[in-house]
């Protein structure tokens, strides 16, 4: 007699999915009905936001706001002395995502004589006056099939926008977890030391942008790039969802007290980037409509472990928030420069950012 046995975790796992994508239709179609209706009230009321980039309350609630999307015309004319603008003819909106492996010695020969990228990674626009000075900060480990194709799409796309810009790789070196919090921590002081940038952006090696309208700026409140992810079904998995590629003023960071350190392992270090925001009296904006869509390069966390302890953590934000950050850091790097980004080792672990009890 044979047994008709049932391997349950599969059933789980398929019924997860399917009442995921179940879910992922129903949002879609509300937000369908949203947006429809939303229009229909734009051609009655005229006082709609002319900010293109922002939400118009500085919050997340206007998500399905339609926004007027004028941008520069082709003659536009440049001026040296003046900032450039933030919607400009050479920004087209949807790029093409090329995910095949390139040689980053393709990318280096190709961007530091066509496209004029300086020694380094350093670019700034000259015929206008860059409205932004951003640090791209990037943390890494043994990725480096993915950098060259997050060089190839991202140098074009912040060039059309007229940003200037340098690109920071971080390194974790050693046997410790992953700590991608503490990477950027190290990016953030080490980048300071450069230049007096007043814009950083936080950006997985992983996440490509997919429309060159997803202006690499800052603004008066931190702003959350990457709001609709390929994997996620380009669905925001939470409202509180901080991941893959983030920004904020130096101002902004530096009152939050940077990221947090204590986070060994991967996930959990944005809610807590999200918590400080909040804690600090900020608001996090995202793109509107298709602006902030991504592709992820598919990859598996390569014995990166998961952070179990982040749940614990999570719960003592608000405790941790002025005790642990960039005021108890300290590290030792190893810099070195390439023909496109300044890239920093570090062998990190926990005695490097000590923390009093709370």
């Amino acid at each position: 007699m044979k047994c008709a046995c049932v391997n349950l975790p599969f059933l789980v796992v398929s019924a997860n999915t399917y009442f995921f994508m179940v879910q992922a239709q129903g949002i879609m179609l509300r937000d369908n009905v949203r947006t429809i209706g939303q229009m229909i009230r734009l051609y009655t009321n005229k006082n709609s936001t002319l900010n293109g980039t922002d939400y118009p309350d500085g919050t997340n609630s206007s998500e399905y706001l339609v926004q007027p999307t004028t941008y520069l015309p082709e003659n536009f004319s440049y001026a040296q002395n003046l900032p450039c603008p933030e919607r400009l003819p050479s920004m087209k909106g949807l790029m093409e995502v090329n995910m095949t492996e390139i040689p980053m010695e393709e990318i280096e020969l190709k961007f530091s004589k066509i496209f004029d990228i300086e020694f380094g990674g350093h670019w700034k626009p000259k015929d206008c006056r860059p409205r932004w000075k951003v640090a791209i900060l990037i943390p890494f480990r043994n990725r480096h099939e993915h950098l060259p194709i997050l060089f190839q799409h991202l140098i074009p796309m912040l060039q059309r926008q007229r940003l200037q810009f340098a690109f920071y790789v971080i390194e974790q070196s050693g046997s410790q977890p992953f700590n991608r919090a503490m990477l950027f921590n190290v990016g953030f002081l080490e980048a300071m030391k450069d230049l007096d940038w007043d814009c950083l952006i936080f950006h997985d090696v992983d996440h490509i942008p997919e429309n060159d309208r997803n202006y690499y700026g800052c603004g008066q409140m931190p702003r959350h790039f990457a709001a609709k992810l390929d994997k996620y079904m380009y669905i925001l998995p939470y409202s509180e969802f901080f991941g893959g590629v983030s920004g904020l003023t130096v101002d902004q960071f530096r009152k939050i007290n940077g990221f947090p350190n204590a986070f060994w392992g991967w996930g959990g270090e944005d809610d807590d980037l999200w918590n400080r925001v909040h804690y600090a009296g900020l608001n996090v904006t995202r793109p509107e409509g298709e602006i902030g869509k991504y592709k992820s390069i598919p990859h598996h966390h390569r014995g990166e472990v998961q952070f179990l302890g982040r749940y614990k953590l999570l719960r003592y934000s608000k405790e941790r928030q002025h005790l642990d950050g960039l005021n108890n850091l300290h590290y030792s790097p190893l810099v070195s420069l390439s023909s496109l980004y300044k890239n920093i080792t570090v062998d990190l672990h926990p005695e490097l950012a000590p923390i009093a009890d709370y």
